[in-house]
């Protein structure tokens, strides 16, 4: 009696334990009364097999009833595709303005029927090489490499054995396409939209740190001044953190003047805050006194500030959208075509409120 409870349970764990068998294409042409071959041609969308409708329906009335899965590597290996990319970020995923990079690569992935991969590295050059690796291993069609501002990159050399794309960032020799934005532009007409609204003395709250936003959004401001035969004043000029501490660092030695501007441009939203407390306790009115604009169009700060501030907005979700449809172009452009590689600038439209 003994034995039999024991050959009874062991039966029994034998089939808990047993693996549901997954189902083959063999068994979703079997239920359908077709050949492999018609099966591999519907899922495929292969359009040369002149598949009737009718039969198309029975396969794929099969592939739900069977809960058929091709396997996607494989299949991939057939085509030369896996319709995945990997999106590599260093910071970005972690940052106020993912959101609208992820969504932006997101939405025109699925668009075109894509499936992105994202590996978030916080900096790490051990991680980043480890996730190029998996990513690779895993048959990606390409890479997009992200970076959480826009600066010189240095990813790993073996992102470029795939189409690959850098997202806010670049490498030096422009050797990779990239996608950034227009600080120039920005720069630029973030003053103007001042010098337009009649204002002459414009302080500048920059960014103490050598990033190529910086150096960029400045000459902007120069050449607006210059354009409208505004003298540039370097009294008008300083710098901190690009952080609210920054920029009430900057905002002071600006404002206390006796000659003060009554307007002011800072390098993003952060700094911006900072002024708004500078300009506060200096019982200036806000855009009566001293008008400001911003940049980066920060959702959570821009828009609470009082009054709501007139910023640049980062184009975050058009280079999230940019970098995909370019890996798409990469991934189907023929062998004979020549490798262009775009360093691509995207403008930062203006979002006007009330500090102006």
């Amino acid at each position: 009696m003994g034995e039999n409870l024991l050959n009874s349970y062991n039966k029994e764990m034998t089939n808990i334990n047993k693996k549901p068998k997954k189902a083959s294409m063999q068994d979703v042409a079997n239920l359908a009364g077709v050949s492999r071959t018609t099966v591999s041609f519907v899922i495929n969308k292969v359009t040369k097999g002149n598949i009737p409708e009718e039969t198309q329906q029975r396969v794929w009335k099969a592939v739900e009833e069977l809960n058929y899965r091709p396997n996607a590597i494989a299949r991939g290996l057939r085509a030369q595709k896996t319709n995945t990319i990997g999106f590599i970020t260093d910071e970005v995923a972690t940052t106020p303005f993912a959101g609208q990079i992820l969504q932006g690569a997101q939405d025109l992935a699925w668009q075109h029927e894509i499936l992105l991969l994202t590996v978030n590295t916080g900096g790490n050059q051990e991680i980043k090489e480890t996730a190029v690796s998996a990513l690779l291993e895993r048959q990606v069609d390409g890479i997009i490499y992200a970076t959480m501002y826009h600066r010189q990159a240095n990813p790993p050399q073996m992102i470029r054995s795939v189409p690959c794309v850098l997202l806010d960032c670049f490498v030096e020799d422009a050797s990779i396409p990239s996608v950034v934005p227009d600080d120039y532009t920005g720069g630029f007409e973030a003053t103007e939209y001042l010098i337009n609204k009649g204002h002459t003395k414009i302080g500048f709250a920059c960014d103490i740190n050598d990033v190529p936003a910086k150096f960029q959004r400045m000459q902007g401001y120069k050449d607006a001044l210059q354009k409208h035969h505004i003298p540039f004043r370097s009294n008008y000029v300083d710098y901190g953190i690009s952080f609210p501490d920054g920029g009430i660092k900057a905002a002071t030695t600006i404002l206390n003047q006796a000659d003060r501007p009554t307007a002011l441009f800072c390098y993003n939203d952060r700094m911006a805050m900072g002024a708004y407390k500078v300009a506060q306790e200096l019982n200036l009115s806000i855009p009566t006194d001293l008008a400001i604009i911003g940049y980066d169009n920060q959702e959570i700060i821009a828009p609470y500030l009082d009054p709501p501030l007139t910023t640049m907005q980062l184009p975050h979700y058009e280079m999230g959208k940019w970098a995909v449809q370019k890996i798409f172009q990469l991934v189907n452009q023929s062998d004979n075509q020549p490798l262009v590689n775009i360093q691509h600038k995207l403008p930062c439209p203006i979002v006007i409120r009330n500090s102006i």
